[in-house]
């Protein structure tokens, strides 16, 4: 049984970010169920980023993303991993005061915002139906290169020394005093400290491990590709609803990405699109461009794990300090990965914070708040 210093379950983003800030300082192995890393919820992302998604005490951890992906150290990336798109929410004749209290929700936290009138969103969206006359655009939204991404941060902690062992779903965790002892489906590991990671199986690993879960609920989320004619503007914004009904961006080749942003609880598992989700996207997406929707060309699902506050949950779990959590990250876990990532380090290794992240409150993300009544 190989021991390390740290275990890190999950090998998605939130594993993968984790273990390339802290494999320089622990020996790490990251135990991944299965063969393609982040094949449940990270591979299957809209890629974007934007400020205001996830809520205003999730906004400090996107903000303070943004210079690690916009302008990575030359050692983890030679490129950028952010494509500018400007984001418009858009609101129909009657949602008014959705605009207004939008802006106002985001007001104290300084992230770029302009209330447009109805004339300048017809001007910059084209074939928009009439009965949407509202609009905050967001022009600092941008695509986010996910793949490459991830990919850089599965490279990056390789280089530091973490071991990364595919295949290798986590059956049993026992805790002598002193260390994890860890089962797999790929062989038994040792380790002083279990860094949850699991996203959608967040609550079974600690449930392995004897500890309480927290509440932590995958949601299904359905994506579709289709084609329209005319075709999509390649360089048009990210489009959401300000009433949270769906969002949509074009993409290479003409096509859209769509989605009904939908949040079916389901159990932890692989998922794929519902028919009637699909079809809602499209609706969805008719009742807002005047296009006709030719075909769909991709339809597929992802997972997206909420605790009950929507909040992530970072930090040592009250009741054994040797297993830290970190999950809960809903939709937004790519854009917070380098802020989050750096967080985690610093509660894990007891480090100040750096600088980019040092006026972060991070007792709301600690999973002691699910702890105050045990």
């Amino acid at each position: 049984m190989t021991t390390y210093d740290v275990a890190i379950i999950g090998a998605g983003i939130a594993g993968a970010s984790i273990a390339s800030e802290i494999a320089s300082d622990r020996s790490v192995v990251i135990l991944e169920a299965e063969d393609q890393p982040g094949y449940h919820a990270t591979g299957r992302s809209a890629a974007f980023w934007t400020e205001s998604y996830g809520g205003p005490k999730v906004q400090p951890l996107t903000t303070a993303s943004r210079q690690f992906l916009g302008n990575p150290d030359k050692d983890f990336s030679e490129r950028s991993f952010l494509k500018p798109r400007g984001a418009v929410n858009i609101g129909r004749r009657d949602q008014a005061q959705l605009a207004d209290d939008f802006m106002e929700e985001f007001a104290p936290s300084g992230v770029s915002m302009n209330r447009w009138k109805e004339a300048e969103l017809r001007s910059n969206i084209a074939h928009l139906k009439e009965d949407w006359q509202h609009a905050v655009y967001e022009p600092d939204c941008c695509d986010i290169d996910v793949a490459a991404l991830h990919a850089a941060y599965l490279k990056y902690a390789a280089k530091q020394g973490a071991s990364l062992n595919r295949n290798a779903r986590v059956q049993s965790l026992s805790h002598d005093g002193a260390m994890w002892h860890i089962e797999t489906s790929n062989g038994g590991f040792s380790a002083a400290m279990v860094i949850n990671a699991a996203g959608a199986w967040a609550d079974e690993v600690a449930q392995l491990a004897d500890i309480q879960p927290v509440g932590i609920q995958p949601l299904r989320r359905t994506m579709v590709q289709i084609k329209t004619d005319p075709p999509a503007n390649a360089e048009m914004e990210l489009i959401v609803a300000l009433d949270g009904s769906f969002y949509f961006k074009p993409e290479a080749g003409g096509s859209y990405w769509l989605s009904p942003h939908d949040e079916t609880a389901v159990p932890p598992g692989d998922v794929a699109p519902e028919e009637m989700d699909v079809a809602i996207a499209i609706d969805r997406f008719q009742s807002v461009l005047d296009v006709k929707v030719i075909s769909v060309t991709r339809k597929w699902a992802g997972l997206r794990s909420f605790s009950a506050d929507r909040l992530p949950v970072y930090g040592f779990e009250p009741h054994n300090p040797h297993f830290f959590w970190f999950a809960g990250q809903g939709g937004f876990g790519i854009q917070t990965a380098p802020a989050a990532a750096k967080l985690a380090k610093a509660m894990l290794l007891n480090l100040p914070y750096d600088s980019d992240i040092e006026g972060i409150d991070a007792a709301c993300y600690q999973v002691a708040r699910f702890r105050c009544n045990n």
